[in-house]
């Protein structure tokens, strides 16, 4: 089958379509044909080899985490789940979603919202997933408190924009002077430059949703008491000190910053197709990619600017 390779760590054009086998199906897994895949930043994380401890040396490597297509094939053990149904989900704590076909466990999928093409759909998992944890899960965000989202145009806070207001939130988004419009659309009740505005310019929040991995202690400083920071990402050109903050932090002080690493499971998935189909949620893609184009995907990433995500179609 084909799928996204590289031989090596480097920049995006160490990335190429390549031929892999296609993936054996245990008795407790289920066969995907992805139709679309998307870009996440700790893909290319994990490409520059900024993960090597954990990605390690051997080659090639795979990349993409989430997906969306159809069941091709069903193991011996599994019920509750047909060939032929859309579906869509994330690998676990691995990567390997962009390529045609992958073999998962059911509880990583559910059915994708009827309403949705699969280039649509992918958009929405990752960060989906990623904006009901951090938001409900960890922050326990209420309705009626002050959320602000760093990064709000981005693959994860726009969709945690939408998120935020699902839940009930007043929503301030930080995004860059082109996408203020466009984080507007998503819902944000206050839109702001982060470019000319002033950390301290912003007031006090309840809850603080980081996708930037930058300045926490700053951004800490403006949750009011009892406040909860939520840090999806963090500064990897100064990962000992980033992180050290954040540990600290859960032990010292009422401000407490938290971090996690997703594994969304069927019960996440199938929420956000509820709010999909629903209308409350809606697709966020920038720029739609084929699969031998995977290396302008990761370019057009690293660039900045983006509105939503990035999404590689398969099929």
């Amino acid at each position: 089958m084909r799928a996204a390779l590289y031989d090596r760590y480097g920049p995006p054009e160490v990335l190429y379509e390549g031929k892999v086998p296609v993936p054996a199906v245990k008795p407790d897994q289920v066969l995907v044909r992805v139709h679309a895949a998307s870009v996440n930043g700790g893909e290319l994380h994990g490409r520059s080899g900024r993960l090597r401890l954990v990605t390690g040396r051997r080659f090639p490597q795979r990349t993409g985490i989430d997906f969306a297509g159809e069941i091709a094939e069903v193991g011996a053990s599994v019920t509750g789940v047909r060939e032929g149904e859309r579906v869509w989900g994330a690998l676990p704590r691995r990567f390997g979603s962009a390529a045609e076909y992958v073999a998962v466990h059911p509880r990583q999928i559910s059915l994708a919202p009827a309403n949705l093409t699969p280039v649509q759909a992918v958009s929405l998992p990752a960060g989906g997933t990623t904006a009901i944890t951090a938001l409900r899960v960890k922050a326990r965000l209420k309705p009626g408190e002050r959320l602000l989202v760093r990064g709000a145009s981005g693959g994860v806070g726009s969709v945690a924009v939408q998120i935020g207001k699902i839940l009930g939130a007043h929503v301030t988004a930080l995004a860059g002077s082109k996408n203020l419009d466009f984080v507007r659309d998503l819902g944000a009740d206050e839109v702001v430059d982060y470019r000319t505005a002033h950390p301290s310019e912003l007031g006090r929040f309840d809850v603080i949703m980081d996708t930037a991995g930058t300045q926490h202690s700053v951004y800490r400083g403006l949750l009011a008491p009892g406040g909860r920071m939520v840090a999806i990402a963090f500064d990897v050109d100064n990962a000992l000190a980033s992180i050290s903050y954040i540990l600290a932090s859960t032990v010292h002080g009422s401000r407490r910053v938290r971090f996690f690493s997703g594994n969304p499971r069927r019960e996440l998935f199938a929420e956000l197709t509820r709010y999909a189909e629903n209308g409350d949620l809606r697709p966020v893609v920038d720029t739609v990619h084929p699969l031998a184009g995977i290396a302008g995907a990761h370019r057009a990433l690293e660039a900045g600017g983006v509105r939503g995500k990035h999404v590689i179609q398969i099929v």
